[in-house]
């Protein structure tokens, strides 16, 4: 019998499990590594899940009646005007995805960098992961060229891509792809005949709701699956709610077929207490709104803070346009690292602020590049408090940077990055 593939934990939750033991034997730690959002569950939501504790049957695998129209009309709203019987809910976005490159089949092209759990699903689903590096500052999306280049290479080989992962807005980076790189890789996706799985949590914590971020599924529509979920607008992670829209088309067609059957194999059908506020949040009424703006302040005044600091430490960071996660690189102080601190690459720098300073953060071989890759993702939202009441303060705030709990964790942070790459002192001069 062959050996099943190997897989290690993802490094998030593996990073977030650590520094929650820390925590709990007294250590002062200031978590970074995690992504999931430090907010409270709000009212109407606790509400709604409340109400439907009742909800113990089966339902459909492909999720509630309501809960698949409240999806559509969201998309709807986003200028993807989506039939409910293409979409299929499931218990969180991320085995909706797992699911997804089963019902795909052959091997997957990920970005680099890009989130910890793409090409980990790609070899348990048995296939194998194509690696092409992203645009600078195009975070979450393949360079449609070398997009191209690598997948002719892979088949010349004997490998089988048949679809690419993008994230749109981008995990780990905070950026977000242009219009014209997403125009692209469409283009080059029917070429090459991919499918796109277009992983959107992010797209309602874009920061300037001015230029929200582009769906590949408006330039390929028939060919491009769409992922969303509420753990990241609304803070539900541990509710583990999310929800696909397949193209309209034979394509999607065929898709929807095999990703129900092998749901159906998996989770039967998704929690349906859950799905009944799931459907209501959908449905966008005018306090989840508020909500979630109110969120997309927070995030976008907390991460552009620690960005100054990670800049002023002499790291360079495209600007973060979205979410609240930084991916600075310290290349250009490489030699004062390498000298005053034995650091020479993101592994060595992750472990040094862990160890040294108690700040959690990821280095960038978790999202797919190498251990000397001077990078680094650090995340601020876990920073708005230890408790509801000052997470909702946070909330509620004019300037978030004036609450003490954020103030002092963004000092934290500032201070330890000065120290880290200040000069090494020059050694003392012998007396005459």
């Amino acid at each position: 019998m062959p050996e099943p593939p190997s897989v290690p934990m993802s490094a998030t939750l593996a990073a977030d499990e650590a520094m929650a033991r820390r925590r709990r034997a007294g250590e002062q730690v200031l978590s970074m590594t995690s992504g999931e959002i430090g907010l409270p569950v709000h009212p109407a939501l606790a509400e709604r899940l409340a109400a439907a504790a009742h909800e113990n049957a089966y339902g459909p695998v492909s999720g509630s009646e309501a809960l698949r129209e409240a999806a559509a009309g969201y998309w709807g709203r986003r200028g993807l005007d989506t039939d409910p019987g293409l979409v299929v809910a499931g218990p969180g976005s991320k085995p909706l995805l797992f699911a997804l490159l089963l019902a795909v089949g052959g091997d997957v092209v990920v970005p680099v960098p890009s989130w910890v759990s793409y090409a980990a699903q790609a070899r348990l689903a048995g296939a194998r992961p194509v690696a092409v590096p992203i645009l600078p500052g195009e975070g979450g999306v393949p360079d449609p060229e070398r997009l191209r280049e690598a997948v002719v290479v892979a088949r010349a080989a004997g490998q089988d891509p048949r679809s690419v992962v993008v994230t749109v807005p981008d995990n780990p980076t905070g950026t977000i792809a242009s219009p014209g790189t997403v125009r692209r890789l469409a283009g080059v996706a029917r070429e090459l005949g991919l499918v796109i799985v277009s992983d959107e949590i992010y797209c309602d914590l874009v920061h300037d709701v001015s230029t929200p971020a582009e769906s590949p599924a408006l330039h390929a529509p028939e060919r491009t699956v769409v992922t969303t979920g509420l753990t990241k607008n609304l803070a539900l992670g541990g509710w583990r709610t999310g929800v696909a829209r397949l193209p309209d088309g034979d394509l999607g067609r065929a898709l929807h077929g095999r990703l129900v059957s092998i749901a159906s194999q998996i989770w039967s059908s998704p929690t349906a207490p859950v799905q009944a506020a799931a459907a209501y949040a959908f449905g966008e009424p005018p306090e989840l709104t508020a909500h979630i703006a109110a969120s997309r302040r927070l995030h976008a005044a907390v991460v552009r803070a620690a960005a100054d600091r990670f800049t002023a430490a002499g790291a360079v960071l495209a600007p973060v346009r979205a979410t609240s996660y930084l991916y600075p690189d310290f290349e250009p102080v490489r030699g004062r690292l390498a000298r005053t601190h034995g650091i020479h690459g993101g592994d060595d720098l992750t472990r040094f602020l862990s160890e040294r300073h108690g700040v959690g953060v990821l280095p960038a071989s978790a999202f797919g590049e190498s251990g000397n890759v001077l990078r680094i993702r650090a995340a601020t939202s876990r920073l708005y408090g230890d408790t509801d009441e000052r997470r909702r303060a946070a909330l509620a705030a004019p300037d978030p940077l004036e609450l003490p709990w954020i103030r002092a964790a963004v000092d934290r942070i500032g201070t330890v990055l000065t120290g880290l790459t200040a000069p090494a002192p020059s050694p003392a001069a012998s007396p005459s």
